[in-house]
């Protein structure tokens, strides 16, 4: 076991060394297929420097997607022996974010004054950046000019009072679900996990070494010419210990104790931990990104994740009765929880699975899968139980996408909403092998409970006879 978990960590070391000359040499190749691309368009039609020029008003614009935006146009110093051999055509870049379907013909423009104006319609349909530029075709003599001015078009998503409504629901829900984390918690416990740090310390070492390494790894070879996809996943494997960590925890019978210690100190631990990533191997993509960190935000989310506890605490204190009832509870509330959020986040996030590629998919897949595993193989190397190595493995899987999204969404739009998607694939396909589990517990009668595998009923009067 520990020759196997030594040589994966020198594969994934290797890997990462090896990223930066895989990156150059991508760009590199990027650079000869596009002029490969460019001779072969030439062969077909002939691209001709323009003489006539073109004006746009505004010179710039910024719309929401779905939506058709007018804008007026001036073409100018049209020299051409016969104007109606000519048609000027309006080209998006990217014609899946904005299209254009109006055509001026030669025959509209003044032969005196040599110009055109007038207004043209762009639809804008997708979120992303894109420009618009008029191309004078000359069918006749096959001949294309293409005007050195373009009109910068940014198409962002309109904010609508369901994303709203979605926020404050779910801030509401975990809030009220870590109140019963904090009843259900058995303070012995908890201080002998801080007295012997033995899980709480190989969790730190899954959370902040292995999780950045593997997001930075399959970034690079994922997403090698998309510096956004990259930013989305390395930001994703800097955020450690999303709360769904707690919740797959308790459904899955890990030990609630030492998931919600890491949660809380990987929080804490982020402040310092976030910045050494950022100006080591991160910074790469952090320059390219030109993104600045919010640690206020950070400092707000551990705050937040600590005040229901201590409120949770103060009710078992206060009432043994009231925490009989909010530990009954804890489950069934953290399984709603769970399934109010991934249905949810697919209605309110819809236009995202457009931006889905099989890229995205498999980045999504191998963050928290290799993170299950190698956080497993880790702690079982180092004689943890079953039931702490699960809650390791399961506490390293499980990112924080809230706290990526929400650093994401510092940045400009549409490039918030592009970069997010990847969290939110991460956030989509890290649940499976966990359902898997939990579903075969509960085909088969089995769960882990204390180091041993028991069956659901022992476990069930184990808890009644703890709370009692």
């Amino acid at each position: 076991m520990h020759s196997s978990l030594k040589d994966a960590f020198c594969v994934l070391l290797v890997v990462v060394i090896a990223l930066p000359v895989h990156s150059v040499n991508g760009r590199v190749g990027e650079t000869e297929n596009g002029a490969n691309n460019s001779n072969a368009k030439a062969a077909f039609n002939t691209v001709v420097e323009p003489q006539w020029h073109v004006n746009f008003n505004p010179s710039n614009m910024t719309a929401h997607m779905d939506s058709s935006v007018e804008i007026q146009v001036e073409i100018t110093n049209v020299k051409t022996a016969n104007l109606n051999d000519v048609v000027f055509r309006f080209h998006s870049t990217n014609p899946d974010l904005a299209q254009v379907d109006d055509i001026v013909q030669g025959s509209q423009i003044d032969p005196v004054t040599q110009k055109w104006q007038g207004n043209i319609t762009i639809r804008a349909i997708f979120l992303g950046f894109t420009q618009i530029r008029v191309h004078m075709i000359n069918e006749k003599e096959n001949v294309t000019e293409i005007s050195k001015e373009a009109f910068p078009l940014i198409i962002i998503r309109k904010q609508r009072v369901i994303d709203h409504i979605f926020t404050g629901s779910v801030a509401l829900l975990v809030s009220l679900l870590y109140i019963n984390f904090g009843a259900a918690l058995d303070v012995t416990v908890l201080r002998g996990l801080i007295v012997k740090p033995v899980g709480p310390s190989i969790g730190f070492v899954s959370q902040f070494i292995l999780m950045p390494l593997i997001s930075y790894a399959v970034g690079y070879f994922v997403f090698p010419e998309s510096v956004e996809m990259q930013l989305g996943l390395f930001f994703t494997g800097v955020s450690p210990s999303g709360g769904a960590s707690n919740i797959w925890s308790v459904i899955l019978g890990g030990n609630i104790n030492l998931s919600v210690l890491m949660t809380t100190v990987s929080n804490i631990a982020a402040f310092g931990m976030m910045p050494l990533w950022i100006f080591t191997l991160g910074h790469l993509i952090f320059a390219r990104g030109n993104m600045a960190i919010r640690y206020r935000n950070i400092a707000t989310y551990a705050i937040a994740l600590v005040v229901p506890l201590a409120i949770g605490l103060g009710i078992q204190k206060c009432s043994q009765r009231l925490t009989r009832i909010l530990v009954r509870f804890l489950k069934p509330i953290s399984t709603c929880l769970i399934l109010f959020i991934i249905i949810f986040a697919i209605v309110t996030n819809l236009y995202m699975f457009k931006l889905f590629s099989w890229q995205i998919i498999l980045a999504g897949l191998l963050l928290p899968w290799l993170g299950y595993i190698f956080a497993w193989f880790l702690a079982k190397t180092l004689k943890q139980n079953p039931s702490d190595a699960l809650t390791i493995a399961i506490e390293t899987g499980i990112q924080n996408t809230g706290i990526a999204i929400f650093l994401l969404r510092s940045l400009p739009q549409p490039q918030a909403d592009l970069t997010t998607v990847v969290p939110v694939a991460v956030a989509i396909m890290t649940p499976f092998p966990l359902l898997a589990l939990y579903l075969y517990n509960k085909f088969t009668g089995h769960t882990i409970k204390d180091g041993e595998i028991l069956p659901s009923n022992d476990i069930s009067d184990d808890t009644n006879h703890h709370q009692s």
